[in-house]
């Protein structure tokens, strides 16, 4: 089997302080603790599938509860939190329970079950994401088997693989992309995979192999599901593939995981063509993924940024880290998570959005998609229990374990206690503002005097760093890259780093010819009308050359990470605040600007931002 180049370290400990832990809090008492208690419905859908009269659902209704339970451990990696714990075992205690005797693990009754289509889908008969919601539920046992040994939840797991298996393997009647709905129902290929890494059961790779081959099937109308692989190797784009929403990305990072398991190119080499595609033609300045839920080509499209793609879009770029141990992917999540993961979140924790635009106003979910409303779950739709991963996410890519030592690449207050391959264990303390200022003291205090390699995260946008290792500067920086420290680290050892946050800017094109966006460090700088005096549409032009920003605090009821003052050229005071906390209040914001005195900068491997500095 292959391995990852760099991988996150289990039982690493993690305490946070600043915004990022109020986030962590917030989400956790708000909506973690709350959610199944406030929506019983989220597992009453399960006990009584069969009742009459059947439950009016949406399609996706099966997802809800793998979702959050994914979302939940994934937050508990980083908190510990032993309440939450508490509930997470409680609530998987419950749902192994409502599993069938084949393995089912569904909404929708007897005769539909696994078939793509029920009489019960929004009052009428309709297609179903089944499988879809089987997947969801399978990561979520697994991922909490990996937390807590639970063995009752990995049999879960292994039973609805078996299921399955068992209904599809080697049909060739009743395939798996005969189910329809295929960017959704064919992500089991994702969970095949981990649990075949884990139990070696062959069938669960038989499996997910018959579904790579049902990635090109073809119907009486065409494409029946996305030809990920086949589109890939040939340097198809994303947005051209047949299926270019947003879900597809969950079937492409069983991609991923074959090529961990069979050693194959093909699948490392498709997935890092549609990575880079995103990247370039889908990723908006934000951070986010989808136009309207999916891929269209145009990073300036105005359509809904969903909190699913945003999401679905970290979880596949963390799988891209593991492959490459790039910084700049390392960077790219950065992006996402500070900007649209803050975003979409209320800061209370209590709530996020469907839609996180570049310009406009922040609506919860409850309300912008109120139609996946259903009795018993009134809070209940695919973003509201998928949001708070995109924060969990943290634990995947923070620290990870690389050949050698360690990677850092979550740079803000913090202690991180790990152990490394060698068994002696290593704390990481930053004293840091970040990302509110570029200077971080990295205090490195491994257990006893150890010889491994500390890899530090400098930014592609990062054109002037400085590195001290106790008092003396280190040379040959270089921005998109990993600063490789190999040496004997001893308690005490200290690094400084100062990043450099001078504005760098992406000049618009499109729908946002004439606009720019103003980066501050990895900070999207953002208009909202809160913090000023004049409206949206009388926001002064601003002169990149002579833009010199003040930090103010900021100690109002809606706090913000970042809050910078200018002077625009016509002497107008002009508050621009951290993307991720704009338009908390409901007010509009706007993240695309009127700036003068900017070039253009193209799209580069080393700087995907397309941001440039005044020359």
């Amino acid at each position: 089997m292959k391995q990852p180049k760099c991988n996150r370290i289990p039982q690493t400990r993690y305490r946070f302080g600043g915004h990022f832990a109020d986030y962590l809090t917030g989400v956790t008492d708000q909506w973690l603790k709350a959610a199944p208690l406030a929506n019983p419905a989220m597992l009453e859908i399960f006990r009584d599938r069969d009742r009459q009269p059947l439950r009016d659902m949406v399609p996706w209704a099966g997802e809800f509860a793998g979702k959050y339970l994914t979302s939940a451990v994934q937050i508990l990696r980083l908190t510990q939190n032993p309440n939450l714990k508490t509930f997470i075992r409680g609530f998987v205690n419950q749902l192994v329970q409502l599993q069938d005797a084949d393995g089912y693990l569904g909404p929708w009754p007897q005769g539909s079950r696994l078939t793509g289509e029920a009489p019960n889908v929004g009052g009428k008969a309709g297609n179903t994401w089944d499988a879809w919601g089987h997947y969801h539920i399978m990561l979520g046992l697994i991922l909490w088997h990996e937390q807590s040994g639970d063995k009752k939840a990995f049999s879960s797991a292994i039973k609805i693989a078996d299921l399955i298996c068992e209904k599809f393997l080697a049909n060739t009647r009743h395939r798996l992309v005969d189910t329809g709905s295929t960017e959704m129902n064919l992500a089991v290929i994702h969970t095949l995979c981990l649990l075949h890494r884990k139990t070696k059961t062959e069938r669960y790779l038989d499996m997910a192999l018959q579904i790579v081959d049902e990635f090109a099937a073809e119907g009486l109308d065409g494409p029946l599901a996305g030809d990920y692989l086949r589109s890939g190797l040939a340097g198809k784009e994303f947005y051209e593939t047949p299926k270019p929403r947003w879900e597809s990305l969950h079937p492409i990072m069983g991609m991923v995981e074959l090529y961990w398991i069979t050693g194959e190119d093909q699948y490392r080499t498709a997935f890092e063509q549609i990575w880079w595609s995103i990247v370039k033609l889908d990723r908006h300045n934000n951070g986010g993924f989808s136009s309207g839920e999916k891929a269209q080509g145009n990073p300036y499209h105005q359509g809904a940024i969903e909190t699913c793609c945003t999401i679905a879009w970290i979880a596949a770029s963390v799988e891209m880290l593991r492959l490459t141990e790039s910084s700049v992917v390392a960077d790219e999540i950065e992006l996402s998570t500070l900007n649209s993961v803050t975003g979409l979140h209320s800061h209370t924790g209590r709530w996020v959005t469907y839609n996180t635009p570049m310009d406009g106003v922040r609506r919860a979910s409850a309300h912008d998609i109120v139609f996946q409303a259903r009795e018993g779950s009134p809070e209940l739709n695919c973003c509201s229990v998928n949001g708070p991963r995109g924060l969990g996410m943290v634990s995947d890519w923070a620290l990870m374990r690389c050949r050698g030592g360690l990677i850092l690449n979550w740079y803000g207050p913090s202690t991180m206690n790990t152990r490394l391959s060698s068994g002696v264990t290593v704390e990481l303390a930053q004293e840091t503002e970040y990302p509110r200022t570029g200077k971080i003291t990295l205090n490195v205090s491994p257990s006893r005097p150890a010889q491994f390699v500390l890899k530090l995260r400098i930014p592609y946008w990062s054109s002037k760093t400085r590195v001290k290792l106790n008092g003396e500067h280190v040379k040959s920086l270089s921005p998109a890259t990993y600063l490789v420290l190999d040496r004997e680290w001893n308690a005490g050892d200290k690094i400084e780093l100062e990043l450099d946050m001078s504005p760098h800017y992406w000049v618009g094109e499109k729908e946002c010819e004439g606009k720019v966006s103003i980066y501050r460090g990895p900070i999207l700088l953002t208009y909202d009308r809160r913090l000023n005096t004049m409206d949206p549409d009388e926001v002064p032009a601003l002169d990149a050359i002579a833009m010199k920003g003040r930090l103010i605090s900021s100690k109002d009821s809606l706090p913000t990470v970042v809050r910078v003052e200018y002077t625009a050229p016509d002497g107008h005071k002009l508050r621009l605040c951290d993307f991720g906390s704009a338009g908390e209040g409901g007010s509009p914001y706007r993240s695309w600007l009127p700036v003068e005195q900017i070039d253009k900068t193209h799209f580069a491997s080393d700087n995907p931002l397309r941001s440039g500095r005044p020359q």
